[in-house]
């Protein structure tokens, strides 16, 4: 971390969990780097939270163990938070700070840049309308990624969220355009052999050159994974803003994220608002999704696919209620595909892109792409509505018809939703086996494509 030469401080006013108290003072800003050295003469980066002439609160990072009110000093660096930028750091590994976590050198940066970045003009954004595949079908094919989107994915624990993370990292890319394409990849409070377990698994799909992992432990202080997907999205601005490429931003846990969020107001006393967290919630997590998008007559972008954990798998609950305003549509993880052995056990009947259909057809994924969906979404939909009727009278007492659909559902779950974790299917392979499926139903049923796309793919 750079340092510089300020304001000294001696003695604090109290402790609190991450937090030390100074008495007031105008000679310190909010968001300010301090650095905290106590009786251990261990130096520690701080950031100013508070700053009033009543009293200063002071957020700090390595954690405040060994620190006590009378031998604490603390020094102003007269700076906000700011991390190396550099296209070197794609194929590395590093902390919340972008500290090496590889053994490998510290990035040769000519540039430093402040973690919560620069607003984007709203007058100058782009409208995102550009295909970004991600070689899962069920994404692809029926919740289309688009360039410059915020597509979250929302899971339950214990559900793959973990392995659909890794794997979007893996396959993700722009058609046509793979040499100017990155990945910034941003995981909070994982478990050390999770970390291992992406780390490994992007190295052996060969992605690792493209990628940068920025990676806070559960055991690191709660406060750091504060930092960690701002130091992402500070490294992904650069890349895409300055160097010209197309960068996928993977978030993962949000919700960790939020705990961390609620811990460190609770410990400066803040009255808390929904389920205990902070009032702000919807405004900082605003502050990091409204990072992603596209800026006119520049050829990068920015997309985002945050993944979070639904606590007691509430759809409802604060953060995936207040993600959804944000962002432009979800990704919904179901329980029951996932204990039916379906992987990746997506829903796509809750699951929606906002901007799906300004990023598909002609010229950017094939022309039959829109009604394909729709009809692919329509059957599926009708099948389980027949499901719950067959629950009721049971499937003998249904119509041919219904079980027909009965079949399509099944088939439609294992193999067109269905993928092993290493498989990475193109656009034209998922909307070909999406036809494959339609094959199932009779044709006087497909409504929702056209009688030339009938002729053409079901011949």
């Amino acid at each position: 971390m750079r340092t510089e030469s300020g304001k000294v401080f001696c003695g604090l006013k109290g402790i609190s969990g991450a937090l030390v108290f100074l008495q007031g003072s105008t000679r310190i800003s909010y968001g300010e780097m301090v650095e905290v050295v106590g009786d251990d003469h261990r130096s520690r980066t701080g950031r100013v939270l508070i700053a009033s002439a009543e009293t200063v609160a002071i957020e700090v990072y390595e954690g405040t163990e060994g620190l006590s009110p009378t031998g604490t000093r603390v020094r102003c660096l007269n700076r906000g938070l700011e991390v190396p930028v550099a296209a070197e750091m794609l194929g590395r590994t590093f902390d919340s700070f972008a500290r090496p976590l590889d053994r490998g050198p510290a990035p040769l940066a000519r540039e430093w840049r402040d973690v919560n970045g620069a607003a984007i003009n709203p007058a100058v954004r782009a409208y995102p309308q550009d295909f970004l595949q991600t070689g899962i079908s069920a994404i692809d094919g029926m919740n289309t990624l688009v360039r410059g989107q915020k597509l979250p994915i929302f899971s339950g624990s214990g559900l793959p969220h973990n392995q659909l993370a890794a794997q979007i990292v893996q396959q993700a890319e722009v058609p046509g355009e793979r040499e100017g394409f990155a990945v910034i990849f941003a995981i909070m409070g994982a478990n050390r052999d999770v970390a291992e377990m992406f780390r490994r698994s992007v190295e052996e799909s060969g992605a690792l050159p493209r990628v940068a992992m920025f990676v806070n432990f559960a055991d690191d202080p709660a406060v750091e994974r504060l930092v960690t997907p701002r130091t992402a999205l500070t490294l992904a601005e650069y890349l895409a803003f300055d160097r010209g490429m197309h960068v996928l931003v993977v978030m993962t846990d949000m919700t960790q994220y939020c705990e961390a969020l609620r811990e460190v107001a609770s410990a400066k006393g803040e009255v808390p608002s929904r389920k205990g967290y902070p009032g702000y919630l919807y405004s900082d997590l605003a502050s990091l999704y409204e990072r992603a998008g596209r800026i006119e007559d520049k050829p990068g972008s920015i997309t985002q696919v945050p993944i979070l954990t639904m606590p007691n798998d509430d759809i409802t609950h604060p953060i995936p209620d207040l993600t959804g305003y944000i962002t432009e549509g979800q990704i919904v993880l179901e329980r029951d595909l996932d204990r039916a052995g379906i992987y990746p056990p997506i829903n796509v009947l809750p699951s929606l892109s906002r901007l799906m259909s300004d990023g598909i057809g002609e010229g950017r994924t094939r022309s039959d792409h829109a009604h394909l969906s729709n009809q692919l979404y329509s059957a599926y939909a009708y099948t389980r509505r027949i499901r719950m009727l067959a629950s009721i009278i049971g499937e003998e007492e249904l119509a041919g018809r219904d079980r027909m659909y009965l079949d399509f559902g099944r088939n439609f779950e294992k193999e067109f939703i269905g993928q092993s974790f290493t498989t990475n299917r193109s656009i034209e392979h998922t909307l070909d086996l999406g036809w494959t499926m339609l094959r199932q139903i009779p044709v006087a049923d497909l409504t929702r494509v056209s009688e030339a796309e009938i002729a053409e793919h079901l011949k």
